[in-house]
């Protein structure tokens, strides 16, 4: 009964690729890892597989949540992050849980009808350091992770601004920045700016690991009434 977890490649040189850590997070959690690539079954992709991860990337397209370009960006490709945007209404239709890390998480966002800062240092007052390093976050009551205080890893230069429809923010950086969004009433939808993959505390290995219960709760009927 294990579940399975698809999961988007990035694009880059005309070449999909995945940093390996994402798949051992995964399969770690007891899931299997699947690669998915840009296709139009998305409705077909998103009823095969038990769960939805969106991995790191580069900058969303500002044109998503209605900006223009403003400041030096590294735009994911699009058929990457159309395909993501297609696969992840597919997957909220069905209530499967979907995980979304850094850009993964900005994704989701956007998804809700949320917006992005294009640069936390050009457009947030006394910004802490977020594109490299280590900081702290408080994370607030919820019902997928843990509370309280974490040190965690940072490599963005974007985030959060306006919270997307029937998400909330559940926990935040120093300078106020949204750290992780959930969705609210729902199954497990859960975004993080930090990555978890990366690390092996009891934070990280929660995030993961309540993943894969609720792709099995949802892959043996539990969730069907929802």
């Amino acid at each position: 009964m294990r579940p399975i977890i698809g999961i988007t490649a990035d694009i880059e040189d005309n070449r999909f690729k995945l940093n390996r850590d994402y798949a051992a997070a995964v399969e770690k959690a007891g899931a299997i890892p699947v690669l998915l690539v840009p296709s139009s079954n998305t409705a077909d992709i998103a009823s095969r597989i038990d769960g939805f991860l969106i991995p790191g990337g580069e900058d969303l397209h500002p044109s998503y949540y209605n900006e223009n370009i403003d400041c030096e960006l590294k735009i994911v490709e699009r058929d990457r992050s159309g395909f993501e945007f297609a696969i992840i209404h597919e997957i909220i239709k069905l209530k499967k849980p979907a995980l979304g890390i850094c850009y993964g998480m900005q994704l989701i966002n956007v998804a809700f009808g949320g917006s992005l800062y294009q640069d936390i240092r050009r457009q947030v007052p006394a910004a802490i350091e977020h594109r490299e390093g280590w900081h702290t976050i408080n994370i607030d009551d919820n019902k997928l992770i843990d509370r309280g205080e974490f040190k965690v890893n940072s490599s963005h230069h974007q985030a959060v601004k306006g919270i997307g429809q029937k998400l909330k923010a559940i926990a935040f950086s120093a300078d106020g920045v949204a750290e992780a969004v959930c969705g609210k009433d729902y199954p497990f939808l859960l975004g993080v700016q930090w990555h978890p993959e990366r690390l092996q505390d009891s934070l990280s290995e929660k995030i993961f690991r309540t993943f894969a219960e609720a792709a099995v709760a949802g892959k043996t009927g539990v969730l069907s009434g929802l």
